[in-house]
């Protein structure tokens, strides 16, 4: 049986009382063992000790401490010593047990510094008390003799260990159960170590190293975090590095290709130009059976011989169609209340060596062909003959070496010829300019009318052509000369504008891209309503944002083109609305 040298209950087993310690005088609040004084913190406690019961505390309180552990088998006697044991070991054990955690792990250096003073002081006045004792050796050796005589042997109150003196008894609860009285051992020959890394005591060399190992694993596992956590932030840099890089690329990889498909459609990216094409197309006709060698090698003569002396060979021409549409209104198209068509003009279409690049060329072959056989420009024109599409470019280079859209030719590179550059409104504006032809743009920029049509586009067409009167015939074949019309990714030549019995109003409009023999069609005497359909462009069928037309007025006089290629330094067109 095992007895609590603070409260006198005995228990069975070691455990039992490190239970019972713990629970009973560890975990209840702190209270004055001299004055019964509560409700404090502890060094509010101590400070109150000291002061008020300094001399019951060093002096009183120890004898009757040493005496219980001698002299305490009595029953009776035991009672009465445990009760003053206890209040010292109370005033000592609830002091450092007011906080379990920081008395059991001693991680605090604070309260460990504190406990260790409060400790050293009352041991203090033990050892004086002791010292003064065992000058009154005699005096103990009697009450020895008559307490052994009449008491048991001093027993181990913590383990029940039986010794023969109660110095032996003394020295063994010193020893072997310091941790329990939680009172450090400066009386004993056992050696203290200090941990290096937070101060912690220990009484033992094989505790220690197993404390301080338990330092450099947490020291170790704290740097694996830290260089985990700094491993982590390299690779998420590294990645969204990578990333950026990625993005870049693509980017610029997504603008090359983007830069390439503008320049493949614009024709700028050096694959060649009229010639090369069309000579690559006519190997793969004959290559897939479509064209005979023999006819391969005429057309390449004769082409060779167009591209010498500049002119168009005529095989996509259609010629006479202003004529019979003439007769077809006069004869037919009981539905048109009036129309009226341009002077002259002759049709081109797309070759071999121009598709899908060489409509504004073709258009200006359509408009020239009208101006050739119109008197009015004989002065400007004279000797002319309708150009084939590489010596319009060079016409266009021509131009602008003599001071013509310095702005438009940079953005050409300066050179036509050898490429299937696309020209618009702009190019056959200065090269009409420099044929001394009057001409001027006119812009629509934008839709003015429901569902994004161009009223004001039929209009302006329509004042364009019409000068006549109220009771003027139902054709008007006028001495206009076509107009070219152009939009996002196409032109076409307007050749005519006809007004249904309903006011609605209907272009005309030959198309480069219709062949020649659908418009050979038209020549027909009996020229069906549906031949008719591929000339017909209604306000829903022109849809296009924007609109740009090049209309011509005259013949300019040097005088005249001099200005307008200084004019052309600042390129402006006339903008409706």
């Amino acid at each position: 049986m095992l007895s609590c040298d603070i409260c006198g209950e005995t228990v069975t087993s070691e455990p039992d009382m490190k239970a019972h310690l713990l629970i009973v005088h560890m975990e209840n609040e702190i209270i004055c063992p001299f004055c019964k004084l509560s409700g404090v913190n502890y060094d509010e406690m101590c400070f109150h000790i000291e002061t008020a019961h300094f001399e019951q505390n060093t002096l009183e309180r120890n004898f009757e401490r040493i005496n219980t552990v001698q002299y305490g088998t009595s029953d009776n006697k035991k009672d009465n010593t445990l009760q003053c044991g206890t209040e010292v070991n109370s005033s000592i054990h609830s002091g450092c047990a007011s906080n379990p955690k920081n008395s059991a792990q001693s991680l605090s250096k604070d309260s460990t510094l504190k406990h260790e003073a409060f400790y050293s002081e009352n041991l203090t006045e033990s050892r004086k008390f002791l010292t003064s004792r065992e000058k009154q050796s005699g005096l103990t050796r009697i009450k020895g003799s008559i307490y052994e005589t009449t008491y048991s042997p001093p027993e181990c109150p913590f383990c029940g260990k039986i010794e023969e003196h109660s110095e032996d008894v003394e020295t063994h609860v010193k020893t072997k159960h310091a941790n329990l009285l939680d009172i450090p051992l400066e009386d004993c020959d056992q050696p203290l170590y200090d941990c290096p890394m937070c101060g912690l005591i220990c009484t033992n060399y094989h505790i220690l190293q197993e404390h301080v190992d338990l330092h450099l694993e947490e020291n170790s596992f704290q740097q694996d975090v830290d260089r985990v956590q700094c491993s982590g932030d390299l690779q998420l840099a590294q990645q969204l590095q990578q990333e950026e890089d990625r993005k870049r690329s693509e980017e610029s990889r997504q603008e090359i290709e983007e830069f390439q498909k503008l320049q493949r459609q614009y024709g700028l990216d050096n694959s060649g130009g009229y010639k090369q094409q069309q000579l690559r197309n006519m190997e793969i006709e004959v290559n897939r059976g479509r064209m005979p060698p023999s006819e391969f090698h005429r057309r390449k003569a004769d082409m060779m011989e167009s591209l010498a002396i500049g002119i168009d060979d005529g095989k996509t021409k259609t010629s006479g169609i202003i004529e019979a549409l003439h007769r077809y209104y006069q004869n037919a198209a009981t539905d048109v209340r009036r129309v009226w068509l341009s002077s002259v003009v002759d049709h081109f279409h797309s070759s071999l060596g121009d598709k899908s690049w060489g409509c504004g060329y073709r258009n200006f072959q359509m408009l020239l062909s009208s101006l050739l056989q119109n008197d009015a420009y004989n002065d400007c024109l004279k000797g002319m003959s309708i150009p084939c599409i590489p010596k319009i470019q060079s016409m266009i280079e021509d131009a602008w070496k003599e001071g013509f859209d310095p702005q438009g030719a940079s953005q050409l590179n300066n050179r036509l010829q050898g490429t299937k550059a696309w020209i618009g409104a702009c190019e056959i504006y200065i090269l009409l300019t420099s044929l001394r032809v009057k001409c001027h743009i006119v812009d629509f920029h934008k839709s003015t009318g429901p569902l994004g049509t161009h009223p004001c586009l039929f209009e302006w067409i329509l004042n364009y052509y019409s000068s006549e009167a109220e009771g003027s015939p139902k054709v008007v074949c006028t001495s206009k000369p076509p107009i070219y019309l152009q939009h996002q990714g196409h032109s076409r030549t307007v050749i005519g504008i006809e007004e249904k019995k309903n006011r609605t109003l209907c272009l005309l409009i030959f198309d480069p891209g219709c062949p020649s023999r659908e418009m050979q069609k038209l020549l027909k005497q009996d020229i069906e309503a549906s031949s008719l359909k591929q000339l017909r462009k209604s306000m829903g069928n022109l849809k296009h944002k924007q609109y740009q037309i090049v209309a011509v007025e005259g013949a300019l006089s040097p005088e005249e083109k001099v200005a307008r290629r200084q004019a052309s330094q600042v390129f402006t067109a006339e903008k409706i609305p």
